[in-house]
């Protein structure tokens, strides 16, 4: 039974049992909306406690129906029926209750939560707004600021959090079935709480939501459903709750159907796949309990960190002592970031860094689960790193190249027992980037490659499987991307414009700010190093700059100029005079032609990566763009876009 019901005394419990997350589907629906009328002609009953089996409350809308048509009852008819029932309804929430699970709960007169538990309306992050009273109901029980928070952004809060802003009436421990029914009879021996619709909503003066708007439209860079819930939530301070209603349903309508909540559904789903992929079939992992990292620059404390945000403990490994104490202060700066924004308390801070092992000394890796190498990205220097790892590491320990461009299959060359080893490309700052680029080389073993996969999900990232070439799936397509831009200012088109252009499509960043961040040298050394090897590689505008000694920021200019201690990029006369012979005249181009052949690049070259085997599917080179690169996620990524 997707709902059921049993009775303790005079107190019914209703039970949701919809694995696994208690989506809410039309069945389960239909069990709720049946569940009032049945407990409403009881008269032995006089209150309900509403509850979840499994790990979590109900955690949102199925699904399966996304881009279906709605089936009745629809969701905000069921949250009336709740709140109008004539016996008072709690919810008990654990896990988390989010989207249309926080909207049932808010159809219910009181709201008792773990204190392990989260609510949250994160609708936005797939391109609508709540369309069942979470823009109308969330700022009458928290207030309108607290609304535009919770509704604008879609990040959930904590019980303590939820508690504080009014939207649950209690936070208990332990068992929260009997800590529910025991609220629920205490609650009926005094006055209910107004149902949420009738409670009264204070609303701002215009010029608050004026601030509002603005800074949400540059947050959003485009994002049409966030600037749609501000519109929805002031309606809902300003108008009559049915009126409100009516106006949020309206919406959330109009942007089912739009085209950002399409590529959002896009991405989610294949993130939802990414993890766990058809070809793994039903390969075991092998379980890692601890790990290593050969490297403490900055990518090497970074995937430090996200080790230890994981909770395994760490051995870090320098060349020598100089090394491994900048090493252990690079991570040591990561995490004191960290308290600094409020993300880790000093404590936590100080139990990250307890669990570090650091040294030079190969032995201290004997009986390490996985060692991740990175060093510089150099094939001798990663070659000498993992020949001492083939003598010191157990045999059945995973051993794993950070490699960016390098083809793994010559860093594993010799190495013992090579069915261990795997290409394990994080995005810097590795403790922060979500994507994870899982490189097998043909000795790779099932069981390997389901390891790298199984550690993508202990460090919560989305990982996608590449196949070998220069730059993997990531850098590849880059490499294309700014060639194409390079081509544009050959062209004639200027930089600034090809960079606005790309940041009024969505992107945080333009191509040429976004290398002068990174550094321009980067991509030039692994030219020279192909040019040594031998290869034809034409001169780029970049190469111009960088033996100019124009490396970007960490040098005071790249494409542009920067103040000492600013990063406010400024048109350079001094670039323009030294690729002035490399530019010539021509048509202007408007912003979205800018952005249009660029993004047309970057899926030409996705379809290549796709005819090579290169990627497996292209939802998985969307995801690359999306979380590696910042293509906007809204768009979808560019394979998405150019279907």
């Amino acid at each position: 039974m997707t709902v059921s019901i049993r009775r303790e005394a005079d107190i019914a419990i209703v039970t949701v049992d919809n694995p696994p997350v208690n989506a809410l589907g039309q069945a389960l629906r239909q069990g709720l909306w049946d569940a009032v009328g049945t407990l409403d002609a009881d008269p032995s009953v006089r209150a309900v406690v509403l509850i979840c089996a499994g790990r979590t409350f109900i955690a949102g809308a199925d699904v399966t129906e996304f881009g279906k048509p709605p089936v009745p009852p629809h969701l905000p008819d069921l949250v009336d029926r709740l709140e109008q029932a004539a016996k008072p309804w709690v919810a008990a929430i654990h896990g988390s209750a989010l989207g249309g699970g926080f909207e049932v709960a808010m159809g219910c007169r009181c709201r008792v939560a773990l204190d392990t538990a989260s609510v949250g309306l994160p609708e936005v992050t797939l391109g609508i707004v709540p369309g069942a009273s979470g823009t109308v109901r969330t700022p009458r029980l928290a207030g309108v600021e607290a609304a535009v928070e919770l509704v604008t952004t879609g990040r959930p809060v904590k019980a303590a959090k939820a508690l504080s802003l009014g939207l649950v009436d209690a936070v208990v421990t332990g068992d929260l079935l009997a800590e529910a029914v025991a609220f629920a009879r205490q609650a009926l021996t005094r006055p209910l709480p107004q149902a949420v619709s009738a409670r009264h909503v204070t609303t701002p003066d215009a010029a608050w939501w004026d601030e509002q708007k603005k800074a949400i439209a540059k947050r959003a860079r485009g994002e049409i459903a966030p600037l749609r819930a501000l519109d929805c939530l002031r309606v809902a301070a300003e108008k009559p709750f049915a009126e409100a209603m009516a106006h949020e349903r309206a919406t959330f309508l109009e942007l089912r159907a739009s085209d950002q909540a399409a590529a959002l559904r896009h991405i989610f789903f294949a993130e939802r796949a990414a993890p766990k992929p058809a070809h793994l079939g039903d390969t075991r992992p092998r379980e890692i309990s601890s790990a290593a990292v050969i490297g403490g620059g900055t990518m090497g404390a970074g995937i430090a960190a996200a080790l230890r945000d994981a909770g395994l403990p760490v051995t870090l490994i320098e060349r020598d002592a100089e090394a491994v104490d900048r090493g252990l202060q690079n991570l040591r700066t990561i995490f004191d970031g960290a308290v600094k924004r409020g993300k880790l308390t000093e404590a936590q801070a100080q139990a990250r860094m307890d669990g570090v092992t650091a040294g030079s000394d190969y032995s201290l890796l004997a009986d390490t689960d996985l060692v991740i190498e990175a060093v510089f990205e150099d094939l001798s220097v990663k070659r000498a790193v993992f020949a001492r790892l083939g003598q010191t590491c157990r045999p059945d320990a995973i051993l794993a190249t950070n490699t960016s461009y390098l083809d793994p299959r010559l860093i594993a060359a010799d190495l013992p027992h090579p069915d261990r080893f795997i290409g394990l490309h994080f995005f810097s700052p590795a403790n922060v980037m979500k994507l994870l680029e899982i490189v097998p080389i043909p000795a790779t073993s099932p069981e390997t490659l389901a390891t790298g996969f199984a550690l993508a999900r202990t460090l919560a990232k989305i990982p996608v499987q590449a196949g070998i070439c220069d730059g993997f799936i990531g850098n590849r397509i880059l490499k294309r991307y700014r060639a194409e831009a390079e081509a544009l200012v050959r062209q004639g088109t200027p930089i600034t414009t090809i960079d606005a252009a790309m940041r009024a499509h969505g992107f945080a960043m333009g191509p040429f700010e976004a290398q002068d961040l990174g550094g321009l040298d980067i991509a030039y050394l692994q030219r020279e190093g192909a040019r040594a090897a031998g290869q034809d590689v034409p001169e780029t505008l970049g190469d111009i700059l960088v033996r100019a000694g124009r490396k970007g920021q960490k040098t005071g200019g790249g494409w542009y100029d920067y103040a000492a201690g600013d990063r406010t990029p400024r048109p350079s006369d001094t670039t323009a005079r030294l690729l002035a012979d490399h530019i010539g005249s021509a048509q202007a181009l408007t912003a979205e032609e800018i952005a249009t052949r660029l993004t047309r690049a970057m899926a030409a070259e996705g379809r290549t990566i796709l005819a090579e085997g290169i990627a497996l599917k292209a939802s998985d080179i969307d995801l690359v763009e999306v979380h590696g690169y910042g293509y906007p996620r809204w768009r979808g990524g560019p394979m998405f876009a150019a279907a």
